[in-house]
């Protein structure tokens, strides 16, 4: 009943989008009011992110019945969207049903593929893991197709689509099917806690794959902080990571959550994601990003419309956000690998970077065409910047015009010391006039 009354409101306050390149010298400016309902933001930021858009400013705020939201966005080039087909994608997509999905947890593995087979993977990581379920996979006529692989605090998770090497298509055979989870398990347990190796055999449903990937790195436990973290980093390391406060909003009954972080892709996604999974309620927020550093200010509340009451709880969402903020954080020497595709290639890629003490933190692996495009983030397997004569070597063996060094995110500038207090100081005043500026 609730569903159908959402729908109603939908129909009758469908949603508006107002995209405006003259508002914002350096950006593009959209704005969207809708009728209000829990993970609209997400949704939103989801569509916006899925198109490589950066967003470097948002302005949130959902009180009552309505959603109204402005972000500057620009390319992955950091210029103004100019391309028309992308405009308006953004405005069809915004003002229809379409980007809202259904219940986030309701929608893994429900719609059938004849293309590919979906295996999700966790477990405990160590090096070397990656290069040994690759090569399971290969030695059971498994060709991997598309792939993306975290790593965060000693645990690892994965979602891989893989097809049969025979027939092109998805894995039919229960019994094959069985084979390939066994044997995977076995993998994944390695030497460490039984308990943390999982393994299932899904089609792939209209579940979001990073949300997926978050999903399983919470259901492991990446939160929790265990005694190898600190393996290999640096003090300067440790000073980058995430800073989360939260506090009581004196004016409203409101949970204030701020994050000050370093500023990468898909970064409002990751944290909004975190809250929205965790049945957290947006009602206000600001995000500004600078050169180095993005700050996040959130108002938020329990979809049970109670803020944050113990210290428990805020320990919880602090430790929850500061690992979806470290997720896809990339550290180390950031590799592309782009060649004809071919069945094993994964596996004998992944081998040789095993061979060469290189330990993959993440990757994205994907085939289009006949052609692999795959993204690593390596360091050795102490956590440290990789030789690159290492590199070198590696190139030689595989081929310099395929293998390309793509950046070297072992050596960041440390971030300026600002604070974020500005922002929960300044924030009803600087919304107020954004949405007097917008209507």
């Amino acid at each position: 009943m609730d569903d159908e009354y959402a729908k109603l409101i939908r129909r009758m306050n469908p949603p508006r989008v107002v995209i405006d390149n003259d508002a914002c010298e350096h950006a593009t400016v959209i704005q969207i009011d809708s009728a209000n309902e829990h993970g609209i933001l997400l949704e939103v930021v989801q569509v916006l992110t899925d198109l490589n858009l950066t967003i470097t400013k948002a302005y949130i705020s959902s009180d009552g019945g309505w959603f109204m939201d402005v972000f500057n966005v620009t390319d992955h080039a950091g210029n103004k969207i100019s391309d028309e087909g992308i405009i308006n994608y953004i405005q069809k997509t915004l003002e229809t049903d379409a980007c809202f999905l259904p219940s986030l947890r309701g929608s893994v593995g429900v719609m059938p593929s004849n293309e590919h087979t979906s295996i999700e993977l966790t477990g405990a990581d160590r090096p070397g893991l990656l290069s040994e379920v690759c090569a399971v996979l290969k030695n059971l006529r498994c060709n991997v197709v598309n792939a993306e692989i975290w790593t965060h605090n000693a645990r690892a998770a994965a979602v891989v689509h893989v097809t049969d090497e025979m027939t092109g298509c998805a894995i039919e055979d229960s019994e094959r099917l069985s084979t390939v989870k066994e044997l995977l398990c076995n993998v994944l347990k390695g030497n460490y806690d039984l308990n943390t190796a999982k393994m299932t055999l899904s089609s792939p449903g209209v579940m979001h794959t990073e949300r997926r990937l978050h999903q399983m790195m919470f259901a492991v436990r990446d939160y929790e902080r265990v005694g190898v973290t600190g393996m290999g980093r640096t003090d300067e390391d440790r000073s980058s990571r995430p800073h989360v406060t939260i506090s009581d909003c004196v004016e409203k009954d409101y949970t204030v959550v701020t994050m000050r972080s370093k500023d990468r892709p898909k970064l409002l996604f990751d944290t909004i994601f975190t809250l929205t999974d965790m049945q957290y309620v947006v009602f206000h927020g600001t995000v500004n990003t600078g050169r180095l550093e993005a700050y996040q200010e959130y108002y938020i509340r329990h979809v049970d419309g109670l803020p944050i009451s113990s210290e428990a709880e805020r320990q919880r969402v602090t430790q929850c956000l500061e690992a979806a903020i470290e997720r896809r954080t990339s550290e180390g020497l950031e590799l592309e690998l782009c060649t004809e595709d071919r069945v094993g290639l994964l596996s004998d890629i992944t081998r040789i970077f095993r061979e060469n003490s290189l330990c993959i933190k993440r990757a994205k692996i994907s085939t289009k065409c006949g052609k692999a495009k795959d993204t690593f983030y390596v360091t050795d397997v102490s956590g440290n910047p990789v030789d690159l004569k290492t590199i070198e070597s590696i190139q030689r063996e595989i081929g310099q015009s395929i293998l390309r060094v793509k950046q070297n995110l072992s050596f960041s500038p440390k971030p300026p010391q600002e604070t974020a207090g500005f922002l929960l100081g300044n924030f009803f005043r600087t919304n107020f006039r954004l949405i007097r500026s917008y209507s």
